[in-house]
């Protein structure tokens, strides 16, 4: 999988996507992060792109600088924090939208979460 920097990170939240979001991808509406929906099929977004850098030490910090907390829609995007450092970059194969995606282990359970890319809040 292609590691991405953040300068192609950007590249990729600029890229053209259609006006309006398809109905493949409708259900994952998500300024910041949520729980993908249980009934959402990953298999209709593809893989661009990785932000995990392999052999890096890994980091839990996170950055918010203004307040905002990890639940916010307004939160920045910083690829050398959690959880943008372990977080895939999918498109949707139909309206070409683009999202974070990685998955959260929490002792008893597994939890994907998606957020859509934004290039305004990347940083």
């Amino acid at each position: 999988m292609k590691e991405l920097s953040r300068e192609q990170l950007l590249d990729i939240a600029k890229s053209p996507k259609a006006a309006v979001r398809c109905s493949e991808c409708s259900s994952l509406s998500c300024p910041g992060w949520i729980s993908k929906p249980g009934y959402f099929d990953l298999s209709k977004l593809r893989i661009v792109g990785t932000l995990r850098i392999e052999g890096a030490q890994e980091s839990w910090d996170e950055y918010h600088p203004d307040g905002t907390n990890f639940w916010s829609e307004d939160a920045p995007i910083s690829i050398q924090h959690h959880p943008y450092n372990r977080s895939d970059i999918l498109e949707c194969g139909c309206c070409k939208k683009k999202f974070l995606h990685y998955t959260e282990y929490g002792g008893y359970y597994l939890d994907e979460r998606i957020r859509e890319l934004s290039a305004h809040f990347i940083v």
